[in-house]
């Protein structure tokens, strides 16, 4: 009988593997709608053959004592469970599958540590219908129509694909990247990755200094906390916010200074005196590709806004944008390694796991209030087409959510699919409600809108 091949858990896996909740488990969840239906048998062979297309996903944790100097994954010839699964269609079979992808995560003993649900025929009703955890969402009474339609991969004859993934082993863009590849496999099309957007190349800036990396940043203020356990999760689509040609900063820089003001706008409402702002931004250099590894694969860096420039910015929107360009640009090409010096120190394997787990678990508690404010994870254009056939069709929407555990308690994650922005909020129950949610909803969509100014 052959050994399965191990492979030592990098840095990411590891600390996230240390601080693991079951009350607010760490998934990331993509959502997919389709206009069309899909051939389940078909679909599960296409799965399958995209799993075996990128073997590094077919892994699961390695047993061990407390005492072993590290965490191992073992890489597997087959999924030991079936991956694919088809949930009984109805009114909240949508509201469901939102749920399980915030408060069941695939379990690490298990290869693959990811699983896809696939929700048929979810109608208009319900994929407008908004509930007290999760859901799209509708204008309270009085406010008339809803100003974002469902989208029009919403119908009966419709397919959403639910992916939910073990943050600890795997992020968003990876799982992606297996998603094209079986839609490749299943509708027979060119499913490769886009060329990314051409931009003029300047030569980075050293980064502005706003603040001192020592001051404690502001936090979330609390809103209407649901004292459960988990996370809530609002999800919806608006246009894409317009970028004059030319201008010296990207959509990116535009959802960065929408969501800093949304957080200032929202804490002035709740009494808290103002504060710098810190937002952690992923950021993924990794090829789209076949080639492109399978993994946790992004780096985080902070982006700093100061109180002033905050105050500033409705008189001077261009000049924030642009300091913002400046800084986001100088941020991505500092070479440093995915969570900092300090992490590789943590998980050096001189000493058993079981200790350093509890040493990053207590630093993580003694750090918190350093803790950066929010994430915002800007997937950006979709590369992939996800083009699933002519039965099925391609994808007309794509939404993914970040966890959003405490301290920080609130995460934005947004992509774009066919020229529309797909938003999704994600917060922490001990901290807001679904009525938060959707308030910093109508604020995000306020002060994007206020980004778009001539240059």
């Amino acid at each position: 009988m052959t050994t399965p091949a191990r492979i030592p858990f990098p840095v990411v896996d590891e600390v996230s593997r240390h601080c693991l909740q079951e009350e607010e488990p760490e998934t990331v969840h993509i959502e997919v709608h389709l206009p069309g239906r899909l051939d389940r048998s078909r679909l599960r062979k296409a799965f399958l053959e995209a799993l075996n297309r990128h073997p590094r996903i077919l892994m699961r944790e390695a047993p061990g004592g407390w005492y072993r100097l590290r965490y191992e994954w073992e890489l597997t010839a087959e999924p030991d469970v079936e991956v694919v699964s088809f949930p009984r269609p109805g009114r909240d079979a949508l509201r469901d599958a939102r749920t399980r992808a915030l408060e069941q995560a695939p379990a690490l003993s298990l290869s693959p540590p990811i699983r896809l649900e696939v929700v048929e025929g979810a109608g208009p009703a319900e994929g407008s219908e908004a509930s007290d955890t999760v859901g799209l969402h509708r204008p309270p009474q009085g406010r008339g129509e809803l100003r974002d339609q469902p989208s029009p991969a919403r119908t009966r004859d419709s397919t959403v694909l639910f992916l939910t993934i073990n943050h600890t082993a795997l992020d968003g863009p990876a799982c992606l990247r297996i998603l094209a590849t079986a839609a490749e496999i299943y509708g027979g099309r060119d499913n490769s990755p886009a060329a990314p957007p051409t931009r003029p190349q300047e030569p980075p800036a050293p980064p502005e200094g706003t603040h001192s990396n020592w001051a404690r940043p502001a936090r979330v203020a609390p809103g209407t906390p649901e004292h459960t356990p988990g996370n809530g999760l609002l999800v919806t689509e608006l246009p894409l916010p317009h970028r004059p040609k030319g201008s010296p900063y990207t959509v990116n820089d535009q959802l960065m200074v929408a969501t800093a003001l949304t957080i200032a706008h929202w804490n002035r409402e709740h009494g808290q005196s103002p504060r710098p702002l810190r937002i952690t931004m992923p950021v993924d250099d990794r090829p789209r590709d076949m080639t492109m590894p399978i993994g946790n694969g992004t780096r985080l860096v902070e982006v700093p806004f100061s109180p002033g420039e905050l105050r500033q910015a409705p008189k001077d929107m261009p000049d924030l944008l642009r300091r913002t360009a400046r800084r986001t640009r100088a941020l991505k090409s500092l070479s440093r390694p995915q969570l900092g010096h300090g992490a590789g120190l943590l998980t050096a394997p001189v000493t058993p796991v079981a200790w350093r787990a509890a040493l990053t678990r207590g630093l993580r508690r003694a750090a918190a209030p350093w803790t950066s404010t929010t994430l915002l994870s800007n997937i950006g254009r979709i590369p992939y087409p996800l083009d699933f056939g002519e039965e099925a069709g391609r994808a007309r929407a794509v939404w993914f959510s970040a966890p959003a555990r405490m301290p920080r308690g609130l995460t934005v994650t947004t992509a774009s699919t066919a020229g529309r922005l797909h938003l999704a909020l994600r917060w922490s129950r001990s901290l807001l409600g679904h009525g938060d949610g959707a308030h910093l909803r109508d604020l995000f969509e306020h002060y994007l809108h206020t980004t778009e100014v001539a240059p």
